[in-house]
């Protein structure tokens, strides 16, 4: 009996013991997993913050990428490498591929500012959050200058936009023709988005110009007894003629008072125009008689088109012109670009003779 009740006890002992260890080994498997857990915590943490919200881009100015049509990711992570300070290129590579972004690509123009997270750049590059870029024309005399600049600027290509300017049923549906489509432009400085299409470009251009021709220009063009597409091709003739803006009244009230009064324009830059040289410096006989019907020295009235695309300075001179007498102008013999008026024939071949023999003496020809 004394024997079974030893045995007892010492088993009681040994399984109260066997239960501490089992509970102390527990309770270091429990610790040791929970900072196992806490440094995976830690490191899973530092590198989500690393790949996804810390300063990953570091140009010294706020840089714009270009995505275009071919939405080429390789391209766009060289733009970042080389262009915008890229510290971690892989790690926006691994996001950009989370999100499916490569596949999902949106065109446009996007900023990248210093300091800017991965996560932060490609939320905007998800959602086509571009920033709105700057386009600026002046001092075009063609249809190819014009496509060729915006071309320059914008996403949209030359041919879209030359095919637009040509197509007489697109013209018509804005309410000009192929001849007078470039008095739909006004030069200036507009804020649109780069991937911007031809159309859309038209379009904007369009709403430029009715906002431009408010209810007071409008009535000054009836005043002048022309169209807003007359002033601007009459605007183009005087740019071309004379270039002091202090003189574009006179000139634009010049040639009105030819218009009501039936007499030929005769304007020099329209013989330019159809000869195809704006460089000549003394129109000859010969330039007289080309065939065209931008040659106002042949056709009465104005020329079927603009000259070139005039400035809003033009435009104005035009709308507010000058009242006076004056028929005739002739360079000043001085060569300053200014112009001799006169109100007769007799005074303006006075003037015309001492231009003329002005250029003769400096063997101008």
């Amino acid at each position: 009996m004394l024997l079974l009740w030893l045995i007892l006890i010492f088993n009681s002992l040994f399984m109260d013991l066997s239960k501490q260890i089992v509970a102390r080994r527990s309770r270091m498997i429990s610790l040791w997993v929970s900072i196992v857990f806490f440094m995976l915590m830690i490191v899973g943490g530092f590198s989500a913050y690393r790949i996804a919200w810390a300063p990953n881009f570091r140009p010294q100015d706020t840089f714009y990428v270009y995505i275009d049509e071919a939405r080429d990711f390789e391209a766009l992570c060289q733009q970042l490498k080389d262009s915008a300070d890229c510290r971690w290129l892989v790690g926006f590579q691994w996001l950009s591929a989370r999100f499916d972004y490569p596949e999902n690509m949106r065109t446009g123009r996007y900023a990248v500012h210093p300091g800017m997270s991965n996560l932060a750049l490609l939320n905007d590059l998800r959602r086509g959050h571009q920033v709105a870029t700057q386009v600026t024309f002046n001092n075009i005399r063609l249809k190819e200058e014009l496509a060729e600049r915006i071309d320059r600027q914008l996403m949209l290509s030359k041919a879209d936009l030359l095919y637009l300017l040509n197509d007489s049923a697109y013209c018509d549906s804005l309410g000009f023709t192929v001849e007078t489509i470039l008095t739909l432009f006004l030069p200036n400085t507009y804020e649109v988005y780069w991937n911007l299409s031809a159309r859309r470009f038209m379009s904007r251009m369009k709403r430029e110009y009715d906002a431009f021709w408010n209810a007071k220009r409008l009535e000054k063009a009836r005043n002048a007894g022309l169209t807003p597409v007359e002033v601007s091709i009459l605007a183009s003739i005087v740019e071309e003629e004379t270039a002091v803006p202090d003189e574009y009244p006179i000139v634009a009230g010049l040639y009105i008072n030819r218009l009501r009064a039936g007499i030929p324009l005769q304007a020099d830059p329209t013989v330019k125009f159809a000869v195809g040289d704006f460089s000549l410096r003394r129109i000859l006989f010969e330039h007289l008689e080309v065939d065209s019907p931008y040659n106002t020295y042949k056709h009465t009235g104005l020329p079927p088109g603009p000259l070139r695309i005039p400035s809003i300075e033009s435009l104005e001179g035009v709308l507010n012109y000058a009242r006076h007498r004056y028929f005739y102008m002739c360079a000043k013999e001085d060569l300053s670009g200014r112009h001799n008026f006169a109100k007769t024939l007799a005074e303006h071949n006075r003037n015309a003779h001492r231009y003329q023999s002005e250029l003769n003496r400096r063997k101008i020809r």
